[in-house]
């Protein structure tokens, strides 16, 4: 019972427990919004290319609007843009859903909606990492980010699930018409947060290019930032990318169809939130090293469909990669948090989601092709053994030292949020 009171600590502290609520609710509504925009194209007689334009149309933003939205962060104080993209994106799903009651849904006005829903996210993500030690101090960071990690992963099983039942049942608007409200609350929630008063630059001191040159030195000026983003890049092309796309062929072939690759991303859903867990009340003494040890689980998912396990030992693999991702992905944000400074934490954060998922894309496009040339096995092999191999050389790059707290560290965001 002390244990359990002492990993959930950071709840008691009423900024963070009162964001938590409304993030998790936002975050529900966001992946039951998924499924729900996917068979409303499909209704709309819009096909797969039609459903290709509409998840473009919200990709697109995100990766051109990134860097600016962590520069706007850092500006404006990420409430206020994290406010601005909880009513923007209300505004884009309850018109969606109108669209669909009033059956006006056509593929060209649902892409354009995409496109300003894409557009709010890239504003919302940095300015989440940024606004994180805003609301709890420096020491509960990491207990932080894996209770949003566990929340993410956690709505990614049930959300989508419940999703499939209401839109066949109601139709996919009401879908939608509950995501524009999960928003809302995101919103109330953020409005209601007692901020510390944090210093800000004027807006008129300095240019945005020279902000944006500013966040891109702190960026790249620490090795252990830019390196372990440069491994996220390459794993994102090579593995992941390549795991998304051959993983249902497989399936399709030999795992019993969609249920078995259902059964496949469940249990990776599951082994997150399992790995969250666990993580949840411990202090790693050498995080960095531990987070880099970590991404050689992400070869395992890849190398048992390469050597053609069968589906439980398949699903067994997609647990440890899912412990795997919430370690790296909450260890690395809270190493961040606590190393960059804090007018910095936007761009920055920017910065490495852009690096990592750059060439996401492309190996979402070539993963069919070059399997079709050399084989699913040959493809999804090399990925097991690329990721493998990445570990140990950044591991050989990195993991000597950790990185030296700054002095000050527990101020780095602001002043400890009062408990209450």
């Amino acid at each position: 019972m002390v244990l359990t009171s002492r990993r959930l600590a950071v709840l008691r502290g009423r900024e963070f427990r009162l964001f938590f609520i409304g993030f998790a609710v936002s975050l529900f509504g966001s992946s039951m919004a998924s499924v729900a925009v996917a068979f409303a194209v499909l209704d709309s007689g819009g096909g797969g290319s039609g459903l290709g334009v509409v998840m473009t149309a919200r990709i697109l933003p995100i990766v051109l609007l990134l860097v600016l939205g962590g520069a706007a962060a850092d500006r404006l104080g990420p409430r206020p843009v994290m406010l601005g993209s909880d009513g923007l994106r209300f505004a884009t799903q309850a018109v969606m859903a109108v669209l669909m009651f009033t059956a006006h849904d056509r593929v060209w006005a649902m892409a354009v909606l995409m496109a300003f829903w894409g557009l709010a996210e890239a504003v919302f993500m940095p300015a989440l990492d940024a606004l994180l030690p805003r609301l709890v101090p420096a020491g509960e960071l990491s207990d932080a980010n894996a209770l949003l990690g566990i929340a993410r992963n956690g709505v990614a099983v049930a959300g989508p699930a419940l999703a499939g039942g209401l839109t066949a049942v109601a139709g996919p608007g009401w879908v939608l018409l509950v995501d524009a409200l999960s928003y809302a609350v995101g919103g109330v929630a953020l409005a209601l947060l007692r901020l510390p008063r944090a210093a800000r630059q004027p807006s008129g001191e300095a240019s945005l290019l020279s902000e944006l040159r500013a966040g891109w030195s702190e960026f790249s000026s620490r090795r252990w930032q830019w390196v372990s983003t440069l491994q996220a890049c390459l794993f994102n092309l090579l593995v992941w990318a390549p795991f998304l796309i051959l993983g249902p062929v497989v399936a399709d072939a030999r795992l019993g169809g969609a249920g078995g690759w259902g059964v496949v991303m469940g249990a990776y859903g599951a082994g997150a939130v399992l790995g969250g867990l666990v993580l949840l009340g411990r202090r790693p003494t050498r995080p960095l090293r531990l987070a880099i040890a970590a991404t050689a689980g992400w070869a395992l998912p890849s190398g048992a469909l390469a050597l053609g396990w069968p589906l439980p030992l398949v699903a067994v693999a997609a647990v440890g990669a899912g412990v795997t991702s919430i370690l790296c992905m909450t260890l690395f944000a809270t190493l961040t948090q606590r190393h960059v400074p804090a007018e910095a934490l936007g761009r920055v954060s920017a910065y490495g989601t852009l690096g990592a998922f750059a060439f996401g894309p492309v190996g979402l496009a070539l993963a069919g092709p070059i399997a079709d040339r050399v084989g699913t096995g040959s493809v999804l092999g090399f990925g097991a053994a690329w990721q493998l191999a990445s570990c140990a050389l950044t591991l050989l790059v990195l993991g000597r030292r950790e990185p030296a707290d700054p002095a000050g560290v527990e101020a780095a965001g602001a002043p400890s949020p009062a408990r209450a």
